[in-house]
């Protein structure tokens, strides 16, 4: 699939992502911005078990911040490569978590107790 411009998500965000039901192939070009926020117990995965948006791309020196909304019980924000961890696993709405991208490459993460799920992320800092 693909052809439709420059958005599409790389093969290994894709292959990363194939499983997490509210990634539609598609990162969203959030470069530009000092401050980003992703939704974490957004919908998806079968409940309140989804990063929302599931995939962005940043431009160098963005700091994400990760913001709980209280839905689906506990989450965190681990990184596959251990590059950024939140902690515990915490369900407090107003939780917040940040990280400040400084060099370019992808980085995949997930939420520990739900990641069978499919309760999973990726950056693109580019």
């Amino acid at each position: 699939s693909g052809g439709d411009g420059g958005s599409g998500a790389s093969s290994e965000v894709q292959e990363y992502l194939s499983d997490t039901s509210n990634f539609d192939g598609q990162v969203q070009d959030m470069t530009g911005q000092d401050e980003v926020s992703v939704t974490v117990g957004a919908e998806g995965n079968g409940g309140a078990f989804a990063f929302g948006p599931a995939a962005v791309s940043v431009s160098t020196g963005t700091t994400v911040v990760w913001e709980w909304n209280g839905e689906g019980g506990t989450h965190n924000v681990v990184d596959e490569d251990e590059a950024f961890d939140s902690g515990p696993a915490v369900a407090e709405e107003g939780t917040t978590f940040e990280q400040t991208f400084e060099e370019s490459g992808t980085f995949l993460y997930q939420c520990t107790p739900h990641a069978t799920l499919g309760m999973k992320g990726a950056i693109v800092v580019e």
